[in-house]
């Protein structure tokens, strides 16, 4: 590597009078400053930044899984830089808590001044949400109505152009479909997996019924249940079953990216499957941090708000708790833990297969 030619002085390289001087309060424009309008500008200014962290990753990851096939050595990278992003998701969900440092009261001094101004208006987080794969018709209906509204044109013709691109999401399902290792000569791992979990079902019905400590409608309830289960099972092993469940929303990948990504994580001791079962378990992780966010940030804005609209014109509070759950992106590798055996049950693999998850 060449070494510079100029010196470089800390300043300038952070370009600090840029940044330092870019905290304007909006209370000040109508009466004594509000002191509190510095952390939250302060706090929102941060968050900005991370997210053009995470974006500078995601973008990187979302180049390599464009590609028609995705090397070893690439995973490796991907896990490497996904692990910052929940480094960075860490740091985002910790920092709600210096926010709620300031009391409602506090909050109300300035908040009426920065009406209609809005986290809707956060066009580098609404291109997170996009680009992970929640686009518009997985959205809740406030949202599909709503989401390109209070946008600038210009903000608004651009999540509209990228709406229209590759997810990660579509992009990992696509690779999880290319995936060779669902049938092997001599080997059908789902006939065994069709066997070993009607055993388990079995074995769970005659524990329901055989549990002297529960009542008649305790355990018609809980027959109920494992019959739904089943139901599930055998969904997941019919194509049409499963297209039927897939379009009431219970899953939103193919089936064979389903049974790809379940086949990997029940063998995910191989050495093939260990990067590609770190991926999808940080893939889930990603998810989760970001569910925590909006329960975080839903209850935040519930202990300064109460239940006033936010000032975007939403329901504030009511509308952050609705998305908490509802605009989950990889339910499916959650849901994963439902068709996952027991070690015990699991048939051994032949040899020939071992030798072919191997890397000799």
């Amino acid at each position: 590597m060449k070494k510079n030619t100029h010196p470089v002085y800390y300043g300038d390289y952070l370009q600090l009078d840029k940044l330092l001087s870019a905290q304007s309060l909006q209370s000040s424009k109508y009466t004594d400053p509000a002191h509190e309008e510095m952390l939250f500008i302060v706090v929102h200014q941060v968050y900005e930044l991370w997210f053009k962290q995470i974006l500078h990753e995601l973008s990187s990851i979302i180049d390599i899984f464009s590609q028609c096939e995705v090397k070893d050595e690439q995973l490796t990278i991907v896990v490497h830089r996904l692990k910052r992003v929940l480094a960075i998701q860490d740091l985002l969900n910790d920092q709600i808590a210096i926010m709620e440092t300031m009391t409602p009261q506090q909050f109300l001094a300035f908040r009426d001044y920065l009406v209609p101004a809005s986290g809707f208006q956060s066009i580098q987080f609404k291109i997170l949400e996009i680009s992970l794969g929640l686009k518009h018709q997985y959205r809740i209906e406030f949202d599909k109505q709503s989401f390109f509204q209070r946008l600038k044109t210009e903000d608004r013709t651009f999540l509209e152009d990228l709406e229209k691109k590759a997810s990660l999401f579509e992009l990992v399902e696509k690779w999880l479909e290319r995936m060779p290792f669902l049938k092997f000569e001599n080997f059908d791992f789902w006939q065994h997996y069709r066997k070993a979990t009607s055993d388990m079902l079995k074995s769970d019905e005659a524990i329901i019924k055989n549990n002297q400590y529960l009542s008649d409608a305790d355990k018609a309830k809980e027959l109920k249940d494992l019959a739904s289960t089943a139901d599930s099972f055998d969904a997941l092993l019919d194509p049409e079953k499963y297209q039927q469940v897939k379009n009431s929303g219970q899953f939103r990948m193919s089936q064979k990216a389903v049974l790809s990504a379940l086949f990997i994580q029940q063998y995910s001791e191989e050495p093939i499957f260990n990067l590609p079962c770190q991926f999808l378990h940080q893939l889930a992780e990603v998810d989760e941090k970001l569910t925590i966010w909006r329960y975080r940030h839903a209850m935040m804005v519930q202990r300064m708000l109460g239940t006033k609209i936010g000032t975007g014109g939403s329901s504030g509070h009511d509308y952050l708790k609705k998305t908490t759950d509802s605009n989950r992106i990889f339910k499916d590798f959650f849901n994963m833990a439902t068709f996952i055996l027991a070690k015990s049950a699991l048939p051994p693999l032949p040899d020939n297969v071992k030798k072919s998850l191997g890397f000799s």
